[in-house]
């Protein structure tokens, strides 16, 4: 099934949507203010040595100084424990070191470090300073392991160096794909080694892909018709890197230009808003309530207005299945992970029972998400797991909402602020009013003030007229109005 990628970028933040069939499959969300740094490398000097607690603290450039434990130390890994070196003998203040980010800051404490290094492709990981070929563990069965392997090993080049592990994308991978894969990590590997030698610690070596170069690495594949970028600059960068590491996608790459904004015209505006609802509705007339908690998230499935054409059996029966299409694609656009448990109607006979099963099965398999499913329970539940690769859409766009205590939740003023900037520019387009005034609640409104108003003078420039702000102290977090003077 072919499927088109959205990519909508302003300043503060850039949103993906995967499309099939003109329907949101996916969405991701980057914040420019929120990027971690976990995989990034740095060029560090030690400061400090600590034998007691057998770990240092490196200095790469940050607020804090970063750690590093003995154990995270790439030689001692390849030695093993029986031949590990005690911090003292293998660090030594000023040094200068090759560094990766593990873990991120975490309130008072630095980012934590290890020497080993590893960079991600597509469908490889690469170890430059191992030797062997690994398999991920998520890929069971040994026959297909072993076979991977063998895969890999032919189309390296002879003279290669360096390990790689074998992701779970690569089991259907051709042997063209490998090659590409390699040669990216390889020239990657190649670019970052002579850049070490010019740079003086600390400093940053290698920063990994924002959301919009990633795509061409992690999203586009052979059923991939088109990339919609609504950005020149981004649309500039990414050819630029699909020209060197990509080339299969450079004919893929389009930017857009149309005076409707992006996610408009596709619909993935709305679509965003639905996922953000408890409420799901079934073409049938049936629909779904999802619930998000901490420990896990519960799907129960109604049959609401729909009434069927034969009897209850039937009635329930094709409810269950739209039901198993809808949940599996409303796991992938919420992205929901942890322990799921769906509660289908209850069935009566074995074979729909398996028939329902076997479909949602069946629609779970697009997901680009480890996801494991047990059968019906005794309860008649669905129980399921699916890999948790990052926050929920819920967690990224909303805030526990301060008057009900976290029992619902709200749009972060900062999701709103963003609104209300996407909101000027669509009227804008429409109107040619003297001035626009936002009405808001106090906390839109200090963003602006503060933090957001830069954001807000570049749009003001953008649009050639000036925007006012008046706060509405009746107005919850969520309310605003663009008022066009």
């Amino acid at each position: 099934m072919t499927e088109e990628i959205l990519i909508n970028v302003t300043p503060q933040e850039t949103r993906v949507a995967v499309m099939q069939q003109g329907v949101v499959q996916e969405l991701h969300i980057e914040r420019g203010s929120q990027r971690g740094l976990v995989s990034n490398v740095y060029v560090g000097k030690v400061k400090r040595v600590l034998p007691g607690m057998q770990s240092a603290f490196i200095d790469i450039g940050l607020e804090r100084s970063a750690f590093l434990h003995v154990a995270d130390i790439w030689e001692n890994r390849a030695n093993g424990e029986d031949a590990a070196k005690p911090i003292e003998k293998v660090l030594f203040e000023g040094q200068s070191l090759l560094v990766q980010v593990i873990k991120d800051p975490i309130g008072t404490k630095g980012a934590r470090l290890s020497t080993q290094l590893s960079f991600a492709g597509r469908l490889l990981v690469y170890l430059p300073q191992e030797s062997h070929i690994g398999v991920s563990q998520r890929i069971e069965n040994e026959e297909e392991r072993e076979s991977l392997r063998n895969k890999l090993q032919q189309v390296l080049p002879a003279e290669h160096k360096g390990g790689y592990i074998i992701r779970t994308m690569a089991e259907s991978a051709s042997d063209s794909e490998l090659r590409a894969d390699v040669a990216y990590l390889d020239k990657l590997w190649s670019n970052l080694q002579q850049q070490s030698l010019q740079l003086a610690p600390p400093a940053l070596l290698y920063k990994e892909l924002d959301i919009s170069l990633r795509v061409l690495r992690d999203f586009v594949n052979e059923e991939t018709s088109r990339l919609l970028v609504d950005s020149r600059e981004t649309h500039e960068r990414m050819m630029s890197f699909a020209t060197d590491y990509s080339a299969s996608a450079v004919p893929k790459l389009e930017r857009y230009v149309g005076a409707r904004p992006l996610f408009d015209l596709y619909g993935v505006e709305e679509e965003i808003e639905r996922a953000l609802s408890r409420r799901v509705d079934l073409k049938s007339g049936g629909y779904l309530i999802i619930d998000q908690t901490e420990a896990l998230t519960t799907v129960d499935v109604n049959t609401g207005g729909f009434v069927g054409g034969r009897n209850f059996d039937d009635t329930i029966f094709k409810t269950n299945l739209e039901a198993a299409q809808v949940i599996a694609r409303q796991l992938r656009l919420r992205n929901l992970g942890g322990i799921i448990i769906c509660d289908f109607i209850d069935m009566d006979t074995v074979e729909h029972r398996d028939a329902v099963l076997e479909e949602f099965k069946k629609m779970l398999a697009h997901d680009r998400t480890r996801i494991s499913v047990n059968g019906f329970s005794a309860l008649g539940l669905v129980e399921m797991t699916r890999k948790r690769t990052r926050e929920s859409l819920a967690h990224v766009l909303c805030e526990p909402c301060p008057t009900c205590q976290g029992r619902g939740e709200v749009k972060t003023a900062q999701t709103v602020c963003y609104e209300i900037l996407r909101e000027i520019v669509r009227e804008a387009r429409q109107f040619n009013a003297r001035e626009y005034r936002i009405l808001a609640s106090q906390q839109v409104i200090d963003l602006y003030l503060d933090e957001e108003s830069q954001s807000l003078a570049m749009l003001s420039d953008f649009i050639g007229k000036p925007i006012s702000l008046q706060v509405e102290t009746l107005y919850s977090q969520e309310q605003y109005d663009v008022i066009l003077m």
